[in-house]
């Protein structure tokens, strides 16, 4: 059997990941449950850790530390036996980047969430997107 993770991505996988880029948290988390559910494989956990990446970012839009917190871990727990790429996604460049993500919100704490750096905010990257960028003169 072929490994999921050499497969061309998904139309809704690079859907979700357009929203997410735009900043569109909820409608990415919408796109992305949609084609979490369809699968079976178990590349279905990519999909759900981006997700929730997604979703952890639209918890701290509404300053809810815990909820922040938990789906950053769940999500990275989610994503990274799929680094460093899977379906064309940057999944260890994702995974670093929510990485600082959480510890700029644990050393926020619940009080302080309207002080994040949301520069700070992750982008799904493609892998060959990189590539191309890397061979530019």
């Amino acid at each position: 059997m072929a490994n999921p993770c050499h497969e061309t991505p998904p139309v809704r996988l690079r859907r979700g990941i357009e929203q997410f880029n735009r900043g569109e948290f909820f409608e990415q988390h919408e796109t992305l449950e949609d084609l979490w559910r369809e699968e079976s494989r178990p590349v279905r956990t990519l999909y759900q850790g981006i997700l929730q990446i997604g979703v952890a970012l639209y918890h701290l839009q509404r300053r809810n530390h815990h909820g922040a917190v938990y789906m950053l871990t769940r999500g990275t727990n989610y994503l990274r036996p799929f680094a460093p790429s899977c379906q064309g996604v940057d999944v260890a460049d994702l995974l670093a980047h929510a990485a600082r993500v959480l510890e700029a919100v644990e050393q926020l704490g619940p009080d302080r969430l309207d002080a994040f750096d949301w520069s700070l905010t992750p982008r799904v990257r493609w892998v060959a997107d990189e590539r191309r960028r890397q061979s530019r003169p």
